[in-house]
C-alpha cells in the first residue's frame, strides 16, 4: 500500500513500542534506546557499558529459534527480562549483526508481538476469501485494502484508492458513507445495514448486509473504518416475500366488499411490491354475480376496480377505476388469464403482445420496465387480473416474483369471491327488508309520519326490526314497531309474516292487548313450526299503539319492547313510562296491559328499537335518557320529521350499530270540534226520522248537500238496524274528514251484522247491501260496551276541508 494512504502520525506509535539495543561482540551494552528505557525504566546511564546478561532475568527460559553464536545470544527468540521494580517482562527479540562486529538488538512486549500476528494472519484470511467483502477505508473514506472483486456482487470490483460510489449509485453510495461516517464518528458499530451493490448503469446487483466498525490507533484516535458486506438478496428478498404474505394475509378479505378487498389487495403489493399497481375485476363481480366460465373472443368484461403507486396519485393517462377494459386481441397471454397463469412482461414484450396505441397508452406507465401479471381466478371462473408495474425500482421481476403474485392472487381471488357472495346475499337480503317495510313519510288526518331504518354494522348486517303506519277507519291511525330476535334472512323472514298478521289484525279493529295476544300466539307456533335447534331464537317484541284523532287519545300496548318517548309541543320530552310492558312474543302465559295517554296537537311520539339506545356499556336507561335529550334538541317546529329521524341516526352511524335500528316519528293532529257531530238516540222506532233530521242539518252545515240522499239512506238503515236488534241507548256520530265522510251508529249488542244477499220474496236482509254499495267501504268494531258500524264515503273535492 501507499505511504500517501495514511496520514503521516498513524504508524509512529506502532514503532515506538520496538525497544533496540546495540552490543558489542563480548555481549555489552553500547547503545540503548528510548522505547528500551520505557520498557524495563532503566535509563542508558545505568545499561550502556555493562552485559546484557545483567538484564536477564533466567536465562535458563530462553526459547530460541536458531543456533546460538559464539557470544552465547540467540539470533531470535523470548527471554524475560528484569524491570526495575524486579518484575519480570516477557519480550520477544530478535539480533540482526552489525558491519562494526556489534549486534542491533529489537524486542517488544510478547503480548504485542502476539496481537500482531494473529491480527495479520486474520486480515490475510479475510482478504483471501471471497463469500464475504472486506473494504477498509481510511478517515477520509477512501479505499485503502480490499478484496471486493466484479464477480462477488454481480457488479464492477472495489479498487484500492477508490470510493464506493464506483460500485453504487451516487444515491446508494452517500447513504452508505453516511452510515459509514456515523460509525467513524461515534465509534457505535454500524450491523447489518441492507445496501444495493450496483451501478445503475450497468444490469443486474445484488442486495447486501453491510456492517462496519471504527479503526483506532494506540492513542484511541479514529485512523478508518473497516467494512464487511455479505451477499443479502436471497435473505432480503426471503423477508420481504414472508412481510408480504403476512401483509396479505391480515389486510385482504377483511372487508366483505368486493371493491375495497380489491383496493386492500394493491394497496398491500404498493410500494412493497412494486411501484403502480392495478385490479381490475369482471363487471358481473361487482354486481354479486358470477363472471362467465370462459371469456371469448379475447375480450374479458372487466372493470378497473382498485389503483395504486407509490409515487402519488394514479397517473392521469392510465385507465382510471370505474373505466371499461378496451377490448383486448386474441393472443396466448390473454389465454393464460383464462387459465389462471402468472405472467412477466418487459416493456418491448409487452408492446410487441398488445402493441395497439389505445392499449399501450392506457395500460403501460412511464418509466414501466417490469410487469407481472397475475389472473384472480377460482373454481373455475376468472374474477378479474391483478397487473404490477415496476418504474422506480430497478430490479426487474423474476420467476420467484411472479410465483409470489400468483400465491397472493390466489388467496385474494377467494377472498372476491367471498366478498362477491356476501354482496349478492346482502343485496337480496335487503332488497326483501325494503320491500317489507311500508314507506318512510305518510300523511293523514291522524298525524305525519317518518320511519327510518338502519342495518346493523353499518349495512353489513340485516335483521327483523320494523316499523309500520296503519290506517284505520274512522280517521284513527295505527303505530307499531318491533325487534325480531336474531339477525339475517330467517329474522327477516319472520318480520315479514308478523307485519302481514298484525295488518290483518289491526284491520279487524282489535283492542291492542287483543291483537298482541293473537301475535303471542302466531310467535308460538312459529316456534313450535322450527327446528328444535332454532326454537328458542324464534320471538319477537312489538310496540302498538292507536291514535284516535277524533279525541286525542293513544291506546297502547307493549310485548317487551322499549317505552315510546314523548316530545310535547313545548318542546319538553319524556319517557313515557306509565306503559307495563308485557312479556316478548313467543313467551305467552302472561295478560298485556293497556295504557292510554291524551297527546296535544302537535305532540310528537317516537317510537324505536333497541339499537338506538344501546351503549358501549350495555345500560339502556343511560342510553334511553340520551335519546329523550337528543330527540327534544332535534324535534323543533321548523323541520321535518324525515331530517329529525335523519339526523338521529347520522348520530349513531359514526359508530356502526351492533344491531338494527328501526325509528319511527309521528307528529299528532287533531280534529277539530267543528269536524264532528254526535247525537244519541233510545231504542224507538221513531227516532229514526229524527236521526235522519240531525243528519240533513249537519250536512247542510258542512256544505255537503249532495251526500245528503246517500247520508240520510245510510243512517235510515244503521239506526233501524240497531233498534231492530240491539236496542238502545243508540249512538249516531259524523266525522268531516280531509277527504272522507264517515257515519257510525253505536249501540250496546254484540252481536256481528252478517252481510247476506236477500232472496226476491224475503222481507229484509237488504240494508247492509245498500250501504256496500252505496259507500266506499264499512265495518264494525267492539269495544267494552258493545260495538260500532262504520261506514266512509268519499268526500268531492268542493267538499274537502
Amino acid at each position: 500500500m501507499g505511504s500517501s494512504s495514511w496520514r503521516g502520525d498513524a504508524w509512529p506509535s506502532v514503532f515506538d513500542e520496538i525497544a533496540t539495543a546495540v552490543i558489542d561482540a563480548q555481549g555489552t551494552v553500547l547503545c540503548w534506546s528510548r522505547a528500551a528505557e520505557e520498557l524495563l525504566e532503566r535509563t542508558a546511564a545505568e545499561v550502556c557499558g555493562k552485559p546484557v546478561g545483567d538484564l536477564l532475568a533466567d536465562i535458563s527460559e530462553w526459547r530460541c529459534r536458531d543456533e546460538v553464536e559464539e557470544i552465547g545470544i540467540p539470533r531470535a527468540g523470548r527471554a524475560l527480562l528484569r524491570h526495575r521494580s524486579g518484575d519480570a517482562v516477557e519480550v520477544a527479540f530478535q539480533v540482526s549483526p552489525l558491519q562494526v562486529s556489534s549486534l542491533l538488538v529489537l524486542a517488544v512486549p510478547a503480548g504485542r508481538l502476539i496481537d500482531w500476528e494473529q491480527g495479520v494472519a486474520l486480515l490475510r484470511a479475510l482478504l483471501a476469501q471471497d463469500r464475504i467483502g472486506i473494504g477498509i477505508h481510511d478517515s477520509d473514506l477512501t479505499v485503502v485494502r480490499t478484496n471486493i472483486t466484479p464477480e462477488m456482487f454481480g457488479g464492477p470490483g472495489l479498487s484500492v484508492g477508490g470510493r464506493l460510489a464506483d460500485v453504487m449509485s451516487p444515491q446508494d453510495a452517500e447513504a452508505a458513507e453516511a452510515a459509514l461516517r456515523r460509525v467513524l464518528d461515534t465509534g457505535v458499530p454500524l450491523v447489518r445495514h441492507e445496501q444495493w451493490m450496483g451501478p445503475p448503469q450497468i444490469p443486474g446487483g445484488r442486495w447486501s448486509a453491510l456492517s462496519a466498525i471504527r479503526l483506532d490507533d494506540d492513542q484511541g484516535r479514529a485512523s478508518g473504518v473497516a467494512a464487511l458486506c455479505i451477499d443479502a438478496t436471497g435473505q432480503q428478498q426471503a423477508r420481504r416475500e414472508l412481510e408480504l404474505r403476512y401483509q396479505a394475509s391480515v389486510r385482504i378479505g377483511a372487508s366483505l366488499d368486493v371493491k375495497r378487498t380489491a383496493q386492500d389487495l394493491v394497496d398491500v403489493l404498493v410500494p412493497a411490491f412494486g411501484d403502480l399497481a392495478c385490479a381490475a375485476l369482471a363487471e358481473a363481480v361487482l354486481e354479486g354475480e358470477e363472471p362467465p366460465k370462459i371469456l371469448g373472443g379475447g375480450v374479458p368484461h372487466l372493470r378497473m376496480a382498485a389503483v395504486a403507486s407509490a409515487s402519488g396519485p394514479w397517473p392521469a393517462a392510465l385507465l382510471q377505476p370505474g373505466e371499461v377494459f378496451p377490448p383486448w386481441p386474441d393472443h396466448p397471454i390473454v389465454r393464460g388469464y383464462q387459465r389462471g397463469h402468472a405472467v412477466i412482461l418487459d416493456r418491448a414484450s409487452y408492446v410487441d403482445a398488445f402493441g395497439t396505441p389505445e392499449i399501450l397508452r392506457r395500460f403501460v406507465p412511464d418509466g414501466g420496465h417490469s410487469l407481472v401479471s397475475a389472473a384472480l381466478f377460482t373454481r373455475g371462473l376468472l374474477l378479474g387480473s391483478i397487473d404490477v408495474w415496476r418504474t422506480e425500482e430497478r430490479e426487474p421481476f423474476d420467476q420467484q416474483d411472479a410465483d409470489l403474485l400468483f400465491s397472493i392472487a390466489s388467496r385474494a381471488a377467494l377472498s372476491v369471491d367471498n366478498a362477491r357472495r356476501y354482496t349478492r346475499e346482502h343485496r337480496a337480503a335487503v332488497a326483501l327488508q325494503q320491500r317489507l317495510l311500508p314507506q318512510a313519510t305518510t300523511h293523514s288526518p291522524a298525524a305525519d309520519t317518518a320511519g327510518e331504518y338502519l342495518p346493523a354494522g353499518g349495512g353489513a348486517e340485516i335483521s327483523g326490526d320494523w316499523f309500520d303506519v296503519i290506517p284505520l277507519p274512522s280517521l284513527r291511525c295505527a303505530f307499531v314497531v318491533g325487534d325480531v330476535i336474531g339477525h339475517g334472512l330467517p329474522a327477516t323472514a319472520t318480520m315479514g309474516r308478523l307485519r302481514t298478521a298484525i295488518q290483518t289484525l289491526a284491520d279487524l279493529e282489535l283492542d291492542p292487548t287483543e291483537l298482541l295476544t293473537h301475535l303471542d300466539d302466531l310467535v308460538a307456533r312459529l316456534a313450535a313450526e322450527a327446528g328444535p335447534e332454532q326454537q328458542d331464537t324464534v320471538g319477537a317484541t312489538c310496540l302498538f299503539a292507536l291514535y284516535d284523532p277524533v279525541t286525542g287519545r293513544c291506546t297502547m300496548a307493549s310485548a317487551g319492547h322499549p317505552p315510546p318517548i314523548l316530545v310535547r309541543p313545548d318542546g319538553t320530552s319524556c319517557v313515557l313510562e306509565e306503559l307495563s310492558p308485557g312479556p316478548p312474543l313467543g313467551v305467552g302465559g302472561m295478560p298485556f296491559e293497556t295504557t292510554t295517554i291524551d297527546l296535544a296537537p302537535g305532540s310528537i311520539l317516537a317510537l324505536y328499537t333497541d339499537g338506538l339506545i344501546e351503549r358501549a356499556d350495555h345500560d339502556l336507561d343511560a342510553g334511553q335518557r340520551d335519546l329523550t335529550e337528543r330527540l327534544a334538541a332535534h324535534c323543533r317546529p321548523d323541520r321535518s320529521l324525515q331530517e329529525t329521524g335523519c339526523g338521529l341516526l347520522a348520530e349513531a352511524a359514526d359508530r356502526p350499530p351492533r344491531d338494527d335500528i328501526a325509528l319511527l316519528l309521528t307528529r299528532t293532529r287533531v280534529l277539530p270540534p267543528q269536524a264532528t257531530a254526535a247525537w244519541e238516540f233510545p231504542a224507538d222506532p221513531a227516532v229514526v226520522a229524527d236521526a235522519r233530521e240531525a243528519t240533513l242539518r249537519q250536512l247542510a252545515a258542512w256544505g255537503m248537500d249532495d251526500l245528503a240522499f246517500t247520508t240520510e239512506l245510510v243512517v235510515s238503515e244503521l239506526v233501524t238496524n240497531a233498534i231492530r236488534y240491539a236496542g238502545g241507548p243508540i249512538g249516531l256520530r259524523l266525522i268531516h274528514g280531509v277527504t272522507t265522510l264517515i257515519c257510525e251508529v253505536t249501540d250496546p249488542s254484540n252481536t256481528q251484522p252478517r252481510l247476506r244477499r236477500a232472496r226476491w220474496a224475503d222481507e229484509g236482509g237488504r240494508g247492509l247491501f245498500l250501504i256496500a254499495q252505496l259507500t266506499a267501504r264499512w265495518g264494525s268494531r267492539y269495544d267494552q260496551s258493545g260495538k260500532t258500524i262504520w261506514a266512509e264515503q268519499h268526500l268531492p273535492l268542493a267538499s274537502a276541508v
